[in-house]
């Protein structure tokens, strides 16, 4: 589990609560009317921009940030190791037998097996590179929408709650309260927006672009091991992608 993810959230959700409870009673800041403007808006208008299964499926792939655990490079480096150590001590043809829930991973121990073309491991990593960034670049996309349209909404919000306050200028004691809830959408949408959704996007982001290298260290990997079956020079070759403060380690 990304626990970083979620505890920036219970951070940010817990000194924004408790920064309100400073200064009055949180339930001035719950109003049914306004949430329903801000967040029936924001999803609403979702919608009209992309079909249903993908907002489905971004909201899917942001249910993974918190659930997948990410992968250090040195882990894969590691695990290429281990591979080339493998094919050097029991042929190329044992590595069909190796068992991973990487499916790109057995994709390629099935292509060295076979002893393919390693320009045919690279177009096959390419293509599973670029369908992963298609697929991750619509859930960002999403996301970004989401936070555009939540302080949209909390603006609409705001000038609906300023007409109807202004409707009621004889009465100069609710100018106030009316003030108070008018600009409460506003809090809702920028709260959601710079909480939730714009760091969901980028989060979304950075794990697209720790996917790619792994992929890439996977196909580096398996074309060094079918160059040539030397452990130690597989994990020279492929230290490159590990921080300089961890190859010690890795060694």
């Amino acid at each position: 589990m990304d626990f970083a993810t979620l505890f920036g959230i219970i951070v940010g959700f817990v000194l924004v609560v408790a920064a309100i409870l400073m200064g009055g009673p949180i339930s001035i800041f719950l109003d049914a009317p306004s949430a329903m403007i801000v967040f029936g808006g924001t999803f609403a208008a979702t919608l009209v921009t992309f079909p249903l299964e993908e907002v489905a499926s971004a909201f899917s792939g942001g249910m993974r940030v918190f659930m997948a655990r990410r992968v250090k490079p040195q882990e894969v480096v590691s695990t290429m190791v281990r591979i080339a150590e493998i094919s050097r001590r029991e042929g190329l043809v044992a590595l069909e037998r190796i068992k991973t829930e990487n499916a790109i991973l057995k994709k390629a121990c099935q292509l060295i097996a076979d002893n393919a073309d390693p320009m045919l491991i690279r177009d096959t990593v390419m293509i599973e590179i670029a369908t992963m960034k298609r697929r991750h670049n619509i859930s960002i996309s999403v996301f970004k929408r989401l936070g555009a349209y939540s302080p949209a909404f909390g603006m609409i919000g705001t000038l609906i709650g300023l007409v109807q306050m202004l409707t009621n200028l004889n009465d100069p004691k609710s100018i106030g309260p009316a003030m108070a809830l008018a600009i409460l959408t506003t809090f809702y949408g920028s709260f959601m927006a710079n909480l939730i959704f714009i760091p969901m996007a980028g989060k979304l982001k950075a794990r697209t672009l720790q996917e790619e290298v792994q992929l890439n260290i996977i196909f580096e990997g398996a074309k060094s091991i079918l160059e040539n079956n030397n452990p130690r020079l597989v994990y020279e070759k492929l230290s490159s992608f590990i921080p300089p403060a961890e190859r010690v380690d890795g060694r």
